[in-house]
């Protein structure tokens, strides 16, 4: 599988990698941007964290050569103190989060994200965890489904979907569910219909939110001062947040923002990988 870490120059641009620096990417995934810091390094280390066992494993794979100047960690955003911790370490030079789903969690039919390939209702990026989307589509009640498709979706059918879902349970499946809301909505552009109700579904079951709160929150505690922590985002409740975070920052007068309008791939790096279209880099550097 091709893997383009998105914005790959920028994130080393704003980084700004030191040889014998300690960075910390907290969404290792496939280890594309955790490949990039190594290789610059020399008495530096990177931690590669990630929630997703299996992009982790993937990531050890993508970056063999490497691992003297790698310390792998699986966890998410609200142990990432830890990840440092466990390394003999309170603080790193920069702090890396690209809050993209990778290709591999999209594509994999048994992973449950993908609304082309039939699989189990799963959405799991921590398969450790105990909630499913088969629990949301099949055990909440309408309102509290067709709220979720509104908040999370941006989906404006929310509420006939909501009660397509319910009148279709059990739901047993992604293509199931794909098809129950493909004829209460039927397709009218480019995109499938199920599209937001998938992309909901999928920050319900993670709790993407919460975990950007979680992430934010700690990030500038654990980065050294004159280190920088940068964010892509690429819904824009995601970098809604990201924004009003590092401004939040700034007038509590803890560090200076890089960013004052959000860096977006080039037009070179969108035509090699169309999904980096939506991305927003924004960079904070801590006082």
């Amino acid at each position: 599988m091709t893997h383009y870490p998105v914005m790959l120059a920028e994130v080393l641009e704003y980084l700004a990698v030191k040889p014998d620096g300690i960075y910390l990417d907290c969404t290792a995934g496939l280890g594309g941007h955790t490949k990039a810091i190594a290789e610059r390094l020399e008495k530096g280390f990177v931690v590669a964290n990630d929630r997703d066992e299996d992009s982790l494993a993937m990531a050890k794979a993508n970056t063999e050569g490497l691992h003297a100047r790698i310390r792998f960690h699986h966890g998410g955003f609200d142990s990432l103190d830890e990840a440092l911790l466990y390394q003999g370490v309170e603080q790193a030079d920069g702090v890396l989060a690209d809050l993209g789903v990778s290709r591999y969690q999209l594509t994999s039919a048994e992973r449950g994200f993908s609304i082309l390939a039939d699989g189990p209702l799963d959405m799991r990026m921590d398969r450790n965890q105990a909630l499913t989307a088969a629990d949301f589509v099949n055990h909440y009640a309408e309102k509290a489904i067709a709220d979720l498709l509104y908040k999370l979706g941006e989906e404006r059918g929310a509420r006939k979907l909501a009660r397509a879902i319910v009148r279709a349970r059990p739901i047993r499946s992604t293509q199931h569910l794909a098809n129950v809301v493909e004829r209460a909505v039927p397709r009218t552009g480019r995109l499938h219909p199920a599209t937001k109700t998938f992309m909901a579904l999928r920050i319900a079951v993670n709790d993407e939110m919460g975990q950007i709160d979680r992430l934010l929150a700690v990030a500038p505690g654990i980065t050294k001062s004159g280190g920088r922590v940068v964010v892509i985002a690429f819904t824009s409740s995601e970098d809604r947040k990201v924004k009003e975070a590092f401004r939040e920052l700034g007038r509590q007068g803890r560090g200076t923002i890089l960013t004052k309008h959000p860096a977006r791939p080039s037009a070179e790096e969108v035509r090699a990988n169309p999904p980096s279209r939506s991305a927003k880099l924004r960079a904070f550097e801590v006082q």
